[in-house]
């Protein structure tokens, strides 16, 4: 998915593996499996080119990271603690990428600035976070992959964590 992602237009397996090639020596044939069970769970899209197959994301990296967060947030049966928890495992550069995600959601929705009183933070939810995390595209896979894509960092544990998946690769 990592190929994929990061040449963000329809590519073909043999692209990919001319792409990792470069690093190490792999079969033309494994690259067409991966592709191949990307493509069957609903990861990539296919479009006949030819007599090969283009295949695309069907959701954005920034999109599956947070689907793996809200998934594990709403996991937890204390969303705060849990909260408190991910932001205190934070660098100061990501708490303000968080800062400024903040800013951004506050912007664009001005009720949710109002409804906190002035000079204090806002109300940390204590009803299931579907209910109030912002929606994941609907083309993201409901299933979390065991592997955590570069953002997200490695100490976030997920559901079959012990499972490798393709998105790593």
């Amino acid at each position: 998915m990592s190929r994929v992602w990061q040449w963000n237009r329809p590519v073909t397996v043999r692209e990919v593996l001319e792409d990792l090639q470069r690093e190490r020596s792999i079969a033309y044939t494994t690259v067409m499996t991966v592709m191949d069970n990307l493509h069957q769970k609903g990861w990539v899209r296919r479009e006949v080119d030819g007599r090969a197959y283009r295949y695309t994301a069907v959701s954005t990296r920034a999109a599956y990271a947070a689907a793996l967060m809200n998934e594990a947030w709403s996991k937890s049966d204390n969303p705060a603690a849990a909260l408190v928890a991910f932001f205190g495992m934070m660098s100061p550069t990501q708490r303000d990428a968080l800062e400024d995600a903040v800013r951004m959601v506050r912007r664009d929705q001005p009720e949710v600035e109002a409804e906190a009183a002035p000079g204090t933070a806002p109300e940390v939810p204590s009803e299931a976070p579907s209910e109030t995390a912002p929606e994941v595209p609907a083309e993201v896979p409901a299933e979390a992959p065991g592997e955590v894509p570069d953002e997200v960092p490695a100490e976030v544990p997920s559901e079959g964590a012990d499972r490798e998946h393709p998105a790593g690769r």
